[in-house]
Formats: C-alpha cells, structure tokens, sequence
C-alpha cells in the first residue's frame, strides 16, 4: 500500500500537505479505528478529487459538494428569519466572492453569520471554501459547510469601492454603481403565480463606460417616477441578469436608487447611421431633422397603441425613426440633439430601412438640444451629471459648424407665416398639387415632380397651414 507521502503527491489538488495530514487524522479518528492512515489518505484523496473545482466558473448548481478558494469581495449585513416549528431563530449572511474566472454568492449560516457580522471576514480574504451549490434568485449560490482563510494563495481579483457599467457580469449580487438617469418608465402592475400583485418600472442609466436597463421591483418602482433625466443616483445592492441576451441590473427590496451630488459623465457610442443593417438593434444619435404627428391605432387585442415618426440625421446618413408607446409622448422637435438606445433595423417604405424604438429601447435629448424637450440633463440634475456627445462616434459633428437642418429658426430674417419643414406620407393623388397622406393628415405638395400614387415620399419646403411648397422630394 502506498504511503500518505506518495498519495498526497499524486494528488493534483490545490491542497497544502499540512493540510492533508491534517485532514487524514481527522478522517483516522472519525472512523474510530477501521481504517488506518494510508486508507483514511485514499479516502480523503478520493474526496478531494470528486468535489474540488479549479475555478468558480466550473462550478455547477447540480453538484452535490464543492470545495474552491474564492477572495471576498463584499461582506452583507446580518439577517434573520423564522424556522418553522423551531423557537430560535435563523441567521445567514450573503458574502460576495470571486476569482480571476466568476462570481459567487456565499451563504453563511447561524454560528458562523454571527461571527461574520462580527467583523471576522474582510473585504480582500482569500477563503478556502467547502459547500452545496445551487442555482439562486441571483444566480449562483453556494451554501457553506465550512470556510477557512488561506493566506498562502494570491486571487488577482481587484475589490474596487464601486462597479462601473462595463464591469458589470452575469450573476453578480451587491452592486454597487454610479450612473446618469438617460430615460424612465411608468410603473407597471403584473400578477404573480401565488395571485398577489408585483409592481415594476425600467429606468436606463449610463456612465463614461457605458449604459444599462434597470429594472426595479414593487416598493422601489416608484423611484422611476420620481427621477429625471440627468439626474446622477447611486444604485445600491443590485444584482445582474439576463434578458433576451442582454445583462440588466434589478433592485429588490433590499435595494435603493439613490441621487447623489457628484458630476457623472455619459458619452454615448453610436453607430453611424449609414452603417445600420437590417434585423440589427444598435444604439444611433443624431439630429432631428423633422417629426410626424403622434398616430394611435388599435392593436389586435383591441388595445389601443401609439406611434410616432421622428427623421434622425449624421453626418452619414438620415433614418425614420418609429418611437412606440410612451416614448410616442416626449416632445421631440426639428433641431433636437437625439441619442437612442437599442433600436432594431427594420424594413421601411420602398425598401429603406426604418429603426424601430420599442419597449426595450431608451430615447435622450441630448444636452444643448434647440427644442422644448423637458429638463435637460444638466438642468435637472445641477452639477450632478452630465451628457456629453462623446466625439466622433455619435454622428453629431456633422453640424459641428452651426448649420442644421432648416427649421423656422435658421433664417431670422424670412418671419412668415410659412415654415421649412418636412412631410412624409402616401401619395393618395397625383397631379397639380399632389397631396400625401400619413395616417392623420393630408398635405398638398407643389411639386414638378412626377410621383405615383401609393409611392411614400417626404417633401421637404415651406409650408403654410395644409400645403407645403416643395423644395425637394426624398
């Protein structure tokens, strides 16, 4: 039989041998004298070989035991709950973990949660952890059976007091970040399986790293009525999920957006809008160069909906840009400065390509924007935060040199009663003057060119009440 020397070295363990011994004793007296130390070293070999995970990444919620070394990163607060049929109540404490590879949650129970509170665990420790995993509500989790601090290992993870945007992974708990309000929704009302009513609202937020949807639930979803855009807050014990391919940061009950008064930078990263390709959802910005009445239509449910049509320009290109539901209500005109955030390529009229702002998407006027688009970032938050066009990649340099597209406001010396503007609709009649239609209005175009009817246009002139004076036909 082989000796503990020669076991243990052919164990491939990150495992010291002091350790080991140690551990073979343990196994030796547990066993009140049936096994000796070279079979009690098998054993604990054995053992080690069947639950030990290199990394936290390879570490799956349907193993029964796992042993890794992980460095904490967070330490949570102390909470209690009933047992059922027992008089003492139960303690845990989460820890948030990790290594160079993932993320862990580290559920300390009772005795040792007291200690922890305590303060016998520090934000930097190395443990060497032994537990039963599963797949928690903010992904995985590991229920500790025993945990000791390992001095001896290195874990090149760096603590940071805050997350910033693009730091953000899958299953993360106790987030901390710092972001500027770009957009809000209503709170929205849903059932749950148990029949009692659960309560949620989106908001979207960004810093000099990037951007991300967050979702808050049932007392804490007022907070998106209750903040603006441009407003710099603080979210405070998130934690991430997927959705539809895409991380999003929820706050729960044990959450909280706060607003802080502290400068945030947002530059938004956009794709110049000539290099949009169809069924792509990309992030575009630009200059509003006309918009379209708001339109309602019923859906097939027989609910009501809303849409409107806005033209968004960069220095590379124009695109229709079909602002759904709520985002139909922000009042958007010629001249605004627009970021929109995930919007989907579709098929437009007579194969242009149309982006589509649905639910998941988040619309921003920009600061500096010429229209009465509500508070601007700077303006609703004072010094707290600020938007910024990020440089070339935005598109907006195009009108770096003060010209914009022509509105009643470019020509302070032609004061009619007439303004340049655009429309775009259906031509419903041809001939002198052809008259387009949108879906809510008509409009006659003097045009000389020769348009088919059912062709889509846009005719961009001066216009005077329902006729417009065409200039040029897109």
């Amino acid at each position: 039989m082989p000796c503990i020397e020669e076991i243990y070295a052919d164990l491939d363990a990150d495992v010291s041998e002091e350790r080991f011994r140690e551990a073979v004793e343990q196994k030796v007296e547990q066993m009140e004298g049936l096994a000796d130390e070279e079979t009690a070293a098998m054993i604990i070999a054995h053992e080690i070989a069947d639950n030990e995970v290199e990394t936290i990444s390879d570490i799956k919620p349907a193993m029964d035991e796992v042993k890794f070394l992980a460095k904490v990163l967070s330490v949570g607060e102390l909470r209690t709950f009933e047992r059922d049929d027992e008089d003492e109540d139960g303690r845990v404490i989460n820890v948030e973990a990790a290594d160079e590879t993932d993320t862990v949650r580290l559920a300390f129970w009772d005795k040792e949660a007291a200690a922890i509170s305590e303060g016998e665990l520090e934000a930097g420790d190395v443990l060497r952890v032994k537990g039963r995993p599963k797949d928690g509500y903010n992904g995985l989790e590991v229920s500790v059976d025993e945990a000791e601090p390992d001095d001896e290992v290195e874990i090149d993870v760096d603590l940071g007091d805050d997350s910033t945007i693009d730091s953000l992974t899958l299953g993360q708990s106790d987030v901390s970040v710092r972001g500027l309000v770009l957009g809000t929704e209503s709170v929205r009302t849903f059932s749950r399986d148990d029949g009692s009513e659960g309560r949620v609202a989106n908001l979207t937020i960004g810093d000099e790293t990037g951007r991300i949807r967050v979702t808050l639930w049932d007392d804490r979803a007022d907070r998106a009525d209750e903040l603006d855009s441009g407003t710099a807050v603080e979210i405070v014990d998130g934690y991430v999920r997927e959705r539809e391919g895409s991380l999003e940061l929820h706050v729960g009950d044990r959450g909280a957006v706060d607003e802080v008064d502290e400068a945030v930078d947002f530059q938004p990263d956009a794709t110049p809008i000539d290099a949009a390709e169809l069924d792509e959802t990309i992030d575009i910005a630009g200059v509003v160069r006309s918009t379209d009445p708001k339109r309602t239509f019923e859906r097939d449910d027989g609910s009501e909906g809303q849409v409107r049509n806005v033209r968004l320009q960069d220095e590379s290109g124009d695109i229709r840009v079909a602002l759904w539901g709520e985002k139909a209500d922000i009042d958007i005109g010629p001249g605004d400065e627009l970021f929109v955030a995930e919007v989907e390529i579709q098929d437009g009229w007579q194969d242009d390509l149309e982006a589509s702002a649905g639910w998941g998407s988040t619309v921003v006027v920009l600061d500096g924007a010429t229209g009465d688009a509500g508070p601007s970032p700077t303006e609703s938050g004072g010094d707290a935060g600020a938007v910024s066009d990020g440089g070339d990649s935005t598109g907006l340099d195009a009108f770096a040199d003060g010209e914009r597209p022509e509105t009643e406001d470019t020509d302070e010396d032609s004061q009619t009663d007439s303004e340049v503007t655009e429309f775009t609709g259906t031509v419903v009649q041809t001939g002198d003057p052809v008259v387009l239609d949108d879906g809510t209005e008509t409009m006659k175009v003097e045009t000389g060119e020769h348009l088919q009817l059912g062709e889509e246009v846009t005719a961009r002139g001066s216009r005077d009440g329902d006729r417009l004076d065409a200039d040029e036909i897109l």
